[in-house]
């Protein structure tokens, strides 16, 4: 135990002191509300006020899961602008897919999109799910999403903030009418 208080002692604080927050970051908000609007603009015109979607991770690190949770924090709260993660298919108007698709992840896959109704959405979010990343076609890869099921949209990045990822939902509803 003195151990690791003389250690505390002589490492002292490591942590960032508070400050007031940048203009930088206050033009990150600017950009996250203005998204939020015309996001929720296209959701009330084409869903009538909502969209679900439902996150299928099909074999990824987890980096893509934790920005895609980001959203549901109290700084992105994307509820707000009427975009729901739901449990399961069935109540779901976009399939968002993470990850290079494992061979035993593909059949669920597959399953999922078949439970999912009509009109649906695919989107694959990050390096992975868009051409396979690092991992690419092998015995246990199936590459990209588009390999097992039809890919509506692409967002890219590794892993993709929760800005590019409300960005990739926008240009999706943009494009699709």
């Amino acid at each position: 135990m003195l151990r690791i208080f003389k250690k505390i002692l002589t490492t002292g604080v490591v942590t960032e002191r508070f400050s007031m927050r940048s203009h930088a970051e206050r033009g990150n908000e600017d950009e996250l509300e203005q998204l939020g609007i015309q996001i929720k603009r296209h959701i009330d015109k084409q869903f009538s006020g909502s969209i679900a979607i439902r996150q299928v991770d099909a074999g990824s690190c987890n980096g893509c899961e934790l920005e895609i949770h980001a959203l549901n924090n109290p700084f992105y709260d994307i509820e707000r602008f009427g975009v729901h993660f739901v449990a399961s298919p069935r109540h779901a108007d976009v399939l968002l897919v993470t990850g290079p698709v494992s061979r035993h992840m593909q059949t669920a896959l597959l399953r999922t999109y078949e439970a999912t109704p009509n009109p649906k959405w695919v989107v694959a979010a990050g390096d992975c799910a868009a051409c396979g990343g690092e991992f690419g076609v092998s015995y246990a890869s199936c590459g990209a999403v588009s390999n097992v099921i039809p890919v509506d949209a692409v967002i890219p990045g590794c892993p993709p903030t929760p800005l590019a990822l409300m960005k990739g939902l926008l240009g999706l509803m943009g494009v699709k009418k």
